[in-house]
């Protein structure tokens, strides 16, 4: 029932390559169709395979996790890109999210969550650790020597008052049922609210979302959904 996912892994360490397929290779449905030692074979070699999910390191030599990225993104399209990053804090990982990536993951991941997250990432959506999002990007994005930050998405000003809570809900990590709970609405109607909320703020998924909120003093590092 599930459709085929072909995955391309891209990781300097040959172990963590080798790791990774051998937790898809029993997995039925995946392929993985590639491995790349760093950012500019990741390119390449999606180029030529056309992965449907690229899983990518963030530090590589040669070009690292970021900027294969950014060129995935605008040469191949259709090709998502999920990053992963080592448990602690990594302002880079804010970088591969501005960089088009659908989410990350840390690399200490189970089997499961790596399937889950693949499927969830190959239908377009973005996945993310919330709790460790919200940690990372309160002390990157906020922080006050950070390197010139990109300018704050237009179209705060003409958002709603439930559209503002919605994203307030988002930033602090909840998904759409969380959110339907704690307004007392429906699903479909917090579905309605996101895809308004994310045309006025011009970002293409929760990850970005998310750092707006941040960027734009919606909410704060010590502020609680």
């Amino acid at each position: 029932m599930n459709a085929h996912v072909r995955v391309l892994i891209a990781d300097d360490q040959p172990l963590v390559r080798r790791g990774l397929a051998l937790m898809l290779a029993p997995e039925p449905g995946f392929e993985v169709v590639a491995e790349a030692g760093d950012g500019a074979e990741a390119v390449r070699l999606a180029h030529e395979h056309r992965p449907d999910v690229v899983i990518m390191d963030i530090r590589m030599p040669v070009l690292d996790g970021i900027a294969a990225t950014a060129r995935l993104t605008a040469e191949l399209p259709a090709c998502r890109v999920l990053a992963l990053s080592t448990f602690d804090m990594d302002e880079h990982v804010i970088g591969a999210l501005r960089a088009g990536a659908y989410g990350f993951l840390p690399k200490d991941i189970s089997p499961e969550e790596l399937v889950a997250a693949l499927r969830v990432v190959r239908e377009g959506e973005a996945i993310l650790a919330p709790r460790l999002l919200t940690r990372l990007i309160a002390t990157h994005v906020t922080a006050p020597e950070r390197p010139v930050p990109p300018p704050s998405p237009s179209g705060t000003d003409g958002l709603t008052g439930r559209e503002r809570e919605v994203w307030r809900l988002i930033a602090g990590g909840l998904d759409n049922t969380e959110i339907a709970d704690r307004l007392a609405v429906s699903p479909s109607t917090v579905k309605n609210h996101i895809t308004g909320l994310f045309a006025k703020l011009r970002v293409r998924d929760r990850a970005q979302a998310v750092i707006a909120a941040y960027e734009t003093g919606l909410v704060t590092a010590r502020q609680a959904p």
